[in-house]
């Protein structure tokens, strides 16, 4: 039976380039055919993850029904039961028990969900067995946010503000395409426990993770987190994420650094930029804080990657690491950063070609690329463009909340900031 039209059209450009974008890749059955969409399978032989402990997986009907007639969202061939291996961070036992009742609690079907921040792994400043433990964070990905709010107002009403209730579902998914596509619910007691979680569509959190278009969600993302619900299709451009993420920090550091170097230059990367380290909003320590507790985790998710990409030598644990920083190489990182980011360094540095003394793009874009990867100025480019990259999205996600928490909440939110930015910058004097 031929395959559709939309499969033939749309499979090869999503397989192609994430394969060409990732450092792991995915075997293709043919080089002359598309693969045929896989089956959905039975619910009665659902295969066992391998990896130990598994995150679950998201099998609701309407999911696999939107990722067979949405044109954004095609069937992935079946990951190998190692693919993305890295992402699958160990949590406690106990803190997997948690985080897995707490969203078992949603009855509106959640394709991809993960738990972040200093509630999942311990961070510098907060201390163990305190009385006030912070608030857990999750991010849930849907496909379809309108129907999701819809189910979660009728089970959950108590979760959104007043004025979200009364203007319904519609109103609610339309604020949360502003910005960077997130809407949040915070301080919802869940199992006992204080909350914050998130929701986005699936579409909005891939495109953010293959092109950088916000950083909101890919940013988020570069740290460590707990996967409770997976999806194959996010697992492969989260892959292609955490790759761009170190492509684009070998890109600013010298030829020799220190793995926290590394790591905190990662984790910066969605702070650049971001009103609320310049206000008040946020602890001016905060990369630091995590970089100094979960240094095994960032290791755990880059060290694979790092060793698989050219010219990066990284021997051991805690050792020195090493690249090379010819030309030659540094465009190999350059020429596959996120299209947003890759974008905006071209259009710095092409409108200055003369001023810079670089060859003509429309004359030899190989000597062009190749003399901007060797440029001096590279890495002070690529960190401003990310500053610009994250602040509106950033910006407005901040005002949002005000609309998405209500008055109230909102005022204990940005209280609890201030106190954070306070602790901050007293440990900083």
């Amino acid at each position: 039976m031929p395959l559709p039209r939309r499969c033939l059209q749309s499979y090869p450009r999503w397989s192609l380039h994430l394969r060409q974008l990732s450092t792991e890749s995915i075997p293709s059955s043919s080089a002359t055919s598309s693969p045929p969409p896989p089956s959905p399978p039975a619910p009665s032989r659902a295969t066992r993850s391998r990896l130990i402990p598994a995150p679950r997986p998201s099998n609701s009907s309407r999911s696999q029904t939107h990722s067979r007639t949405s044109p954004h969202a095609q069937a992935l061939p079946q990951l190998p039961h190692n693919f993305g291996a890295n992402q699958l961070l160990s949590v406690p036992t106990t803190t997997r028990h948690l985080l897995e009742s707490i969203v078992a609690r949603f009855d509106a079907p959640i394709r991809y969900a993960f738990a972040y921040g200093s509630g999942v792994f311990e961070q510098d400043g907060y201390l163990s067995n305190t009385p006030n433990p912070p608030m857990l964070d999750f991010m849930f990905a849907v496909s379809h946010p309108s129907h999701w709010h819809s189910i979660n107002l009728a089970r959950n009403p108590s979760h959104y503000a007043l004025h979200a209730r009364l203007f319904g579902s519609d109103f609610i998914s339309r604020m949360q395409e502003f910005g960077p596509g997130v809407w949040f619910n915070p301080y919802v007691t869940v199992n006992g426990v204080t909350i914050k979680y998130g929701v986005t569509s699936v579409d909005t959190l891939c495109t953010d993770l293959l092109t950088w278009r916000t950083l909101y969600l890919a940013g988020r993302m570069h740290k460590p987190l707990r996967i409770i619900k997976d999806d194959a299709r996010v697992r492969l451009t989260q892959q292609v994420n955490l790759t761009s993420a170190l492509r684009t920090a070998l890109l600013t550091l010298p030829d020799r650094f220190s793995e926290r170097a590394l790591f905190e230059r990662i984790a910066g990367i969605s702070y650049g930029g971001d009103p609320r380290m310049l206000l008040p909003a946020e602890n001016r320590g905060k990369v630091a804080n995590i970089v100094g507790k979960q240094s095994a985790q960032f290791r755990e998710l880059y060290r694979k990657l790092a060793l698989g990409l050219p010219g990066v030598h990284w021997e051991s644990a805690g050792r020195e690491i090493e690249q090379d920083v010819e030309a030659r190489t540094r465009v190999l990182h350059l020429r596959k950063l996120p299209e947003e980011l890759s974008k905006r360094v071209d259009r710095y540095f092409e409108v200055r070609t003369t001023h810079l003394r670089l060859p003509a793009k429309e004359a030899d874009e190989s000597a062009y690329w190749k003399a901007v990867a060797g440029h001096e100025r590279l890495g002070e480019v690529l960190t401003e463009e990310m500053k610009s990259i994250v602040r509106y999205p950033a910006t407005v996600q901040t005002v949002k909340g005000l609309v998405s928490a209500g008055l109230g909440k909102s005022v204990r939110y940005g209280g609890g900031k201030i106190g954070k930015w306070w602790k901050g910058t007293r440990t900083e004097a």
